[in-house]
């Protein structure tokens, strides 16, 4: 379990680290309204998979165990295929992304569904090294072609987009290879149960997900309309340093969710995901006052003179990224033991406050509006999720709170690790 929290981790530093550069690079070449574009660019790519992966998504990493690769893989890319055509109908007659990119924005949608299923059979099969190689040289090699496009002439939002193109597309290949292989076929009747089984598991999940998406981005419309592209480049930086907090979190949670997935003993599920929300929790809590302590000169000057004012935005959302530090962890622990439904409530009472709050913050308050609009929001699911948590376990809530024996614990870990006994520990 340590190995790949740990893998998982370092490859998510270096993720983060190349969309900063990435950030740091159109905001110096392009400026706030080009970062604002890169940002209606990518949510309009997130929502296009929000529906691929009803199928294609992580509801593979549940079902592929106990079904099989041949049940799940074509009607995975049926889905993905159907799913960019109707996407190409809708987002040529409503302007959900910048203007003359919506075919772009379907395309790379859907080279990253068939990531989304490569990979997502990668975790199935607990490879989850393989994983991490391969999304780290995607960052690269993204961060390389932009930085040469950029360049070779004036740069423009088209560098962005090709830079994608070859980043995923090169993915897009190499985890085919990986992850095809073995029994990729399987009769129409197992293929239609596998279907069926995916549509189940990713239909709950992505609803919760498109809430949650909600959650995220539903800010990114509002600010454009009120306070312009510029203003929406700015508080795309924040978002992406803010989520830069989840490092951690997100790595923890997707290592829990593969391995809850594969654990039939709920007393080791349940405790696995008790001591992990503390370590969760205490890293988006460091890493969020290390945010804060930063001065707006060195936003400014990594980011380009155009992008001022972070901290305030930074200071307004920082209560709702610990607590997103936490509910990254226990959304897993319920995806996992396929309690999908409570995520599904947890984040669609996050989107109602975003909704309410950011109708109401947004135009008085601006991208401060929007900060303190997600704060709430991350909090709100939060609660919900950790009420639902204690209440299926029965977990005493002190037992969320740090203790002096997790150090013995997290010894008896590494200790466990070491020995190469990892399935004899207790919280392994």
């Amino acid at each position: 379990m340590i190995r790949p929290v740990i893998g998982t981790v370092a490859t998510r530093v270096v993720i983060t680290l190349a969309n900063l550069i990435l950030v740091a690079l159109a905001g110096r070449m392009l400026g706030a309204e080009g970062l604002g574009n890169i940002g209606l660019l990518v949510l309009g790519i997130t929502f296009i998979l929000i529906m691929a992966h009803l199928v294609g998504g992580g509801g593979l990493v549940y079902v592929v165990p106990r079904s099989g690769t041949g049940a799940v893989l074509l009607p995975s890319y049926a889905w993905a295929l159907l799913t960019g055509t109707v996407a190409l109908v809708v987002f040529s007659a409503v302007p959900l992304a910048p203007e003359g990119l919506a075919v772009h924005v379907v395309g790379l949608a859907f080279l990253q569904a068939l990531n989304s299923i490569h990979l997502n059979i990668l975790v199935a099969r607990q490879r989850i090294g393989l994983q991490n190689a391969l999304l780290v040289m995607q960052s690269l090699v993204q961060v390389i072609m932009v930085a040469v496009l950029f360049r070779m002439e004036e740069a423009t939002l088209m560098d962005y987009v090709q830079s994608t193109y070859i980043a995923h597309g090169l993915t897009a290949i190499t985890s085919a290879y990986y992850a095809l292989r073995g029994e990729l076929l399987a009769s129409p009747a197992v293929m239609r149960a596998g279907f069926l089984a995916l549509l189940k598991q990713g239909g709950i999940g992505q609803v919760a997900n498109l809430f949650q998406l909600m959650n995220y981005r539903a800010a990114y419309y509002l600010i454009e309309a009120f306070r312009g592209t510029a203003a929406l480049g700015v508080y795309s930086v924040a978002m992406q340093l803010a989520e830069g907090s989840w490092l951690v979190p997100k790595s923890i949670g997707g290592v829990l969710y593969s391995k809850v997935s594969n654990l039939e003993e709920a007393r080791r599920q349940v405790q696995l995901t008790v001591i992990l929300f503390k370590v969760a929790v205490i890293f988006g809590l460091l890493c969020t006052v290390v945010l804060l302590l930063l001065p707006d000169t060195v936003y400014s000057t990594i980011f380009g003179p155009e992008v001022q004012g972070l901290r305030p935005i930074l200071l307004m959302i920082a209560p709702g990224l610990v607590a997103m530090s936490g509910s990254q962890v226990l959304s897993h622990f319920l995806s996992g033991t396929g309690r999908i439904a409570q995520n599904l409530i947890g984040s669609g009472l996050g989107m109602l406050a975003t909704v309410i709050l950011g109708w109401a913050l947004v135009p008085v308050l601006g991208v401060q509006g929007a900060a303190l609009t997600a704060s709430v929001a991350y909090s709100t699911s939060l609660v919900y999720q950790l009420i639902v948590f204690l209440h299926l376990t029965k977990v005493p809530v002190g037992e969320l709170l740090p203790h002096a024996s997790d150090v013995r614990k997290a010894r008896s870990l590494w200790y466990i690790h070491k020995s190469k006994r990892a399935e004899a520990g207790s919280y392994i």
